[in-house]
């Protein structure tokens, strides 16, 4: 399902348009985004926690050369799905 049907499934099952729909739809993509970006965690009942978390500083090689170089700290997205919904996939 790409992001137009998500959209219009989104309108059936809501009863309401589809601008109304995507209006709603990135409004939540824009939080989601917020609130990584903050630092933070967002918690969706039944789907999952949205957050991220640090990476440390961590020695690694180049593959070409065999060179060893220094990989920066950094920070990266995580999703961590919630028991309703690996029920729902194991279905």
């Amino acid at each position: 399902m790409n992001k137009a049907e998500l959209i219009k499934h989104l309108a059936d099952n809501a009863d309401v348009s589809n601008k109304q729909a995507e209006a709603v739809l990135n409004a939540l993509t824009t939080t989601i985004l917020d609130v990584i970006q903050a630092g933070g965690e967002l918690a969706i009942t039944d789907i999952g926690k949205f957050g991220s978390s640090e990476r440390a500083e961590r020695a690694g090689r180049n593959p070409a050369t065999g060179e060893a170089i220094t990989i920066a700290a950094k920070r990266v997205p995580h999703f961590s799905a919630a028991k309703a919904l690996k029920d729902a996939a194991a279905r």
